[in-house]
């Protein structure tokens, strides 16, 4: 059997990787891996006055970031 390199792949290619190889669980716990090493962007707390405006500006802009503008 060859071996995998995880590291040489994007995350999409990562992730189609262990779709197909669910046995792989190597390739799982690296994906997670790198998932849980990205820095996490609070947009607001449950009890914020503004809850439902900073929800949807963030929506917004997820949005406008996938459309490219």
């Amino acid at each position: 059997m060859s071996q995998v390199n995880y590291a040489a792949m994007s995350d999409q290619e990562l992730r189609q990787y262990f779709l197909r190889h669910r046995e792989d669980k190597i390739a799982i716990r690296v994906y997670l891996d790198r998932l849980g090493d990205r820095p996490r962007n609070i947009i607001t707390t449950v009890d914020a006055p503004d809850f439902d405006a900073k929800i949807q500006a963030a929506i917004l802009k997820q949005i406008q970031a996938a459309d490219g503008g």
